[in-house]
């Protein structure tokens, strides 16, 4: 199979070092960015309530989101290999804004669902700043400027919770989608004033470009695997995160909203294995941080069997299954960025679109496990996932063991 065709580069690949401050700015952006996905994780109880929801009906708002990112995925990030940088990420920022002003006025569940994906279509904003501080980035420190914005990325993912439930007790739930609206619009003014241009394009035209995604997908097996157990250890994350605040706000709980969102503090002490583990891929170790986040993956959901009667034993299985979904994470786009380096952005592309598919797939299954098996039937999914993963992961070392 003939290889992807490129265009010259209109300005060569950094070769210095990225300033620090740079590299900080990225990783706060990719944070408040992908933060929007996951407002409503806290809240799904109270918008319930308000909007007259089953538990299942209620999760697909989040089913929503990870749907409309994925979307945004295969369709918009490709265009970070053919358009200029800075632009790109400015509008993409402040479509993202409007999306997030209209869930804070919308009147119906109807018009929220739409205004929840109209945001996350535009929220993979996140994933075009990723590879570009990948490729602004000096070859020996790939992997830890790739950690260090995955950890502000991970960050904004889990404190979004708490941000959102804090939020939600000084105001109501519409003051969330205000606030994040006004700081997205805020971000695009700061970015385009700080990010470099940048334009390292293919010529493909727009639907050519958006077929090379699926070809790499034929010409990489590293991208195959990788975002199969991607799009696993996503699930599993989105199992737990969804039906979490179901658990939490029943008996014999009967948390609020606020007291739900802190636990997203919990998850983030998980996220400085980001960068641990970028560093550790920079020295060769990325497979064996996957062997080893894999395992404890499928280790964390023996804590999970006893969080309806233990909140220690809850706490520890998401500091298990945050610590390891992130390590598995940046060691799967390590994997990917140092393989094609024209088509990074394709290659996070087709990586992710996967990644938030299984998102996606686990918030559905976690909501209708909830509502029909209650918790426990949540943590056999869970469970389930996990050893899958595991498996496709040894199933892929066979070839290079022989």
């Amino acid at each position: 199979m003939t290889a992807l065709p490129t265009a010259p580069a209109t300005q060569s690949v950094q070769t210095k070092h990225m300033p620090p401050a740079l590299v900080v700015l990225m990783s706060i952006a990719t944070g408040i960015s992908v933060a929007s996905l996951y407002y409503a994780q806290p809240l799904l109880h109270t918008l319930a309530l308000e909007f007259h929801l089953t538990s299942s009906e209620a999760g697909g708002i989040v089913t929503t989101a990870q749907i409309g990112y994925a979307m945004g995925l295969l369709l918009i990030v490709p265009l970070g290999d053919r358009f200029e940088h800075r632009r790109l990420i400015v509008i993409m920022t402040l479509l993202a804004a409007v999306g997030l002003a209209l869930t804070a006025i919308a009147p119906s569940f109807t018009l929220l669902l739409i205004a929840t994906g109209l945001t996350a279509l535009f929220t993979v904003v996140a994933q075009i700043l990723l590879p570009f501080a990948a490729t602004l980035a000096a070859d020996d420190e790939r992997g830890k400027v790739v950690g260090t914005v995955m950890s502000g990325l991970l960050m904004g993912l889990l404190l979004a919770r708490t941000a959102s439930g804090l939020l939600s007790s000084l105001g109501s739930w519409r003051t969330v989608y205000a606030v994040a609206a006004i700081a997205m619009t805020i971000l695009a003014f700061v970015l385009y004033r700080a990010l470099p241009p940048y334009r390292k394009m293919s010529s493909l035209p727009y639907p050519q470009l958006i077929l090379s995604v699926l070809r790499l997908f034929l010409e990489e097996r590293v991208l195959r695997v990788r975002a199969l157990i991607g799009g696993l250890i996503f699930a599993v994350f989105s199992v737990l995160w969804t039906s979490m605040a179901f658990l939490l706000a029943q008996d014999p709980f009967h948390y609020s909203d606020g007291t739900i969102g802190l636990f997203g503090l919990i998850g983030a002490i998980g996220a400085l294995a980001a960068s641990g583990a970028g560093r550790l891929a920079d020295r060769g170790l990325g497979g064996r941080v996957t062997t080893f986040g894999l395992v404890i993956l499928l280790l964390s959901w023996l804590a999970m069997v006893f969080a309806p009667i233990s909140v220690f034993a809850l706490i520890v299985g998401i500091l298990l299954l945050d610590l390891a979904v992130q390590a598995i994470h940046v060691s799967n786009l390590n994997a990917l960025f140092n393989k094609r380096p024209e088509a990074r952005s394709r290659l996070n592309s087709g990586y992710m679109t996967s990644y938030f598919i299984g998102g996606a797939l686990g918030s559905v299954l976690s909501a209708n496990a909830y509502q029909y098996a209650g918790w426990q039937g949540v943590v056999w999914v869970g469970a389930g996932l996990s050893a899958l993963a595991l498996l496709v992961w040894f199933w892929s070392l066979a070839p290079i063991r022989r």
